[in-house]
């Protein structure tokens, strides 16, 4: 394909993730600086984005490359924008306002214009310092044009910033419990469930998440990173959740994955390039798309599989499979044959077919419009019981 065409189509994706996601900020909650993650990623894909943009004017024509640096200042000023109309809900930016001099008197309950106006200064201020220590990766967009490496000699000290944090050599200061702050709540609100959790795992050193109820964990395009780090990933002890990781793995895939101790969730998986080994999973639902699947001692799930081998389940009961959608395939799926119907029960050794396992009715299948809510991108809040619900997940069958 034209190196122009692929730069114009992933340049339209990244920019339209980059979009939603400011869209959706309001939605996160500032429990535990889950919020300013969700920003800081924001920032460093923008500034991947420019960077990007950068590389690739060796072929693309100088009047394409000034509409692209105008699109990438109108994502900086909408982020800017959204930042200053949350940011006086934030103590972190209140704190940091002055008092305008002489302002001795006694303090009032409601903000003067002054105040909120020195709250969006320095919001404002904040972003252009953060997006100044965030460096791409000159290779964000795909393309031809690689020679510039984060790991290059010649990078500068600022990317030598980006390329410690590639390889996980972030001080020990700056680590994150990321399942920590997953778990934080504002709990004094009526809303509070209805926050989505997009931890970034920008200084993660591996990607596990554990432990959670009633969540909504949505991985961002950030956690790239940690991916490509970690390569594995495992997500254990699981009720009542929402599980997306898709989006970061239709660019990096996981190596492997071990999906263990879940009931009445919907996980979706992502891409892998290796096997997943799944146990102990409930009255669930499960997306993946893999090289080799493997399941024991799963009962009443749905599993919704792109598979390059035969899926292999064991000591299971009430399985059924449908093909992964079409929307979380990649072009490298679209060509694979997908194995999804073809599944091996090594418990049930008879000619005819295992007891354990059917094909999932179309009709009962999710509705495109309930893998919306699933990914996020309905406007709005949608409670996570709902979801659920409309899932499937919990149905008497």
């Amino acid at each position: 394909m034209d190196p122009k065409e692929t730069f114009y189509r992933q340049f339209q994706i990244t920019s339209a993730s980059l979009r939603q996601q400011i869209n959706q900020l309001p939605t996160i909650s500032a429990a535990g600086g889950e919020r300013q993650d969700a920003i800081d990623a924001i920032l460093a894909g923008i500034s991947m984005l420019s960077q990007a943009v950068v590389d690739a004017a060796d072929f693309v024509p100088a009047y394409d490359q000034r509409g692209y640096v105008q699109a990438v200042k109108e994502l900086k000023e909408e982020l800017e924008q959204t930042t200053s109309r949350i940011a006086p809900k934030k103590s972190r930016f209140q704190f940091k306002s002055r008092a305008p001099k002489g302002g001795g008197g006694p303090s009032s309950s409601t903000p003067t214009t002054p105040t909120t106006a020195a709250s969006s200064s320095t919001t404002t201020t904040r972003i252009q310092e953060d997006a100044r220590r965030y460096v791409p990766s000159p290779d964000y967009l795909g393309g031809d044009n690689k020679n510039e490496a984060p790991t290059s000699s010649k990078s500068s000290s600022s990317t030598s910033h980006h390329h410690q944090l590639n390889n996980n050599n972030t001080p020990a200061a700056q680590q994150k419990d990321y399942n920590d702050e997953i778990s934080r709540q504002d709990t004094n609100t009526a809303a509070a469930p209805l926050f989505q959790r997009r931890p970034s795992f920008s200084s993660a050193r591996e990607i596990s998440l554990h432990n959670h109820h009633q969540k909504h964990i949505i991985l961002p395009a950030s956690a790239v990173q940690a991916i490509s780090s970690a390569g594995g990933a495992t997500v254990t002890d699981m009720t009542n959740c929402i599980i997306d990781m898709s989006v970061p793995t239709a660019s990096e895939p996981f190596a492997n994955m071990v999906l263990k101790n879940i009931s009445a969730s919907v996980i979706v998986a992502g891409h892998v390039e290796g096997s997943v080994h799944i146990t102990g999973v409930r009255d669930s639902v499960v997306v993946i798309l893999s090289r080799q699947v493997r399941i024991h001692e799963c009962e009443g799930v749905d599993f919704y599989l792109h598979c390059a081998s035969h899926p292999i389940i064991e000591d299971c009961r009430g399985l059924r499979f449908a093909p992964a959608p079409g929307f979380y395939a990649t072009e490298r799926d679209t060509i694979e044959t997908n194995q999804w119907d073809q599944v091996d029960d090594f418990k049930w050794l008879k000619s005819e077919h295992s007891p354990n396992w059917c094909i999932l009715p179309e009709e009962e299948r999710i509705s495109t419009d309930v893998w919306d809510m699933v990914k996020g991108n309905v406007v709005g809040s949608v409670e996570l019981d709902d979801i659920l619900k409309k899932a499937g997940v919990g149905k008497v069958r």
